[in-house]
């Protein structure tokens, strides 16, 4: 027998841009039409849109980016975490392309913390880089890394000239490094962490803490990562 139900027209809107997307028309990645675009599109208004894009968002098929936008949720990027860990190595071998903003670099005095993982006085000084690591322009990471400046003379600015913490490191003589320990939790993100990596505050990350050595064992870095749970999935290896 027939359904009387009338089928509601954001859903019907989710159901269109569902088989758009199932036919490739919008790929992992792809920005989404705005919802003014799609309100012009299916003569509705943008609330009825908004609706129609909140189910794909709750349905993970898309996720909302603060200010840029709703996009196709692409498969979540494969980081594997052992003894070398490189992130432009990691994002670069799942396909994509790899970027790091920094948003701050900065000299001052450790924590009691910070002096016990880095095997110094507390108080010593350490450079400290904030920043956000992103794959193919999306956001995957927000990080925290506290460097020995008296055991890395010049570190501060050569990260600033070269980003790449490999590369700083090489610059102050510490031609390797690796992983020394890990350690993983789940933790919700705050208003300033869902703002840099464009989620929702209180959405679930994976927070990860780190220690990496130079080839005689010595503390040169002590990290931390906060990635956004449904951008990132970590491997370890042996």
């Amino acid at each position: 027998m027939p359904s009387d139900r009338k089928t509601p027209l954001w859903e019907s809107i989710a159901n269109d841009l569902r088989g758009a997307i199932a036919a490739g028309h919008y790929k992992p990645g792809d920005k989404l039409p705005t919802e003014a675009e799609l309100a012009a599109r299916f003569g509705v208004n943008r609330h009825t849109v908004r609706q129609a894009l909140s189910h794909l968002i709750d349905a993970k098929i898309a996720h909302s980016r603060r200010g840029a936008g709703t996009f196709v949720l692409a498969k979540p990027t494969e980081y594997p975490i052992g003894k070398r860990v490189r992130f432009h190595q990691n994002i670069t071998a799942s396909g994509q392309r790899p970027t790091k903003s920094h948003l701050s670099i900065e000299t001052r005095a450790c924590d009691a913390s910070e002096a016990r993982l880095l095997q110094l006085e507390t108080g010593a000084p350490v450079v400290v880089s904030t920043g956000i690591s992103l794959a193919d322009a999306l956001p995957v990471a927000m990080f925290q890394s506290t460097y020995p400046a008296d055991r890395l003379p010049g570190f501060a600015g050569a990260l600033a000239a070269h980003s790449s913490v490999t590369k700083a490191l090489e610059a102050c003589g510490v031609t390797d490094y690796t992983r020394a320990s890990t350690r993983i939790s789940a933790t919700a993100a705050t208003a300033t962490q869902a703002a840099a990596l464009q989620i929702a505050q209180g959405a679930p990350l994976v927070f990860s803490t780190s220690v990496n050595v130079d080839d005689q064992g010595t503390p040169v870095e002590f990290g931390k990562t906060w990635f956004p749970g449904d951008r990132v999935t970590l491997t370890f290896d042996e």
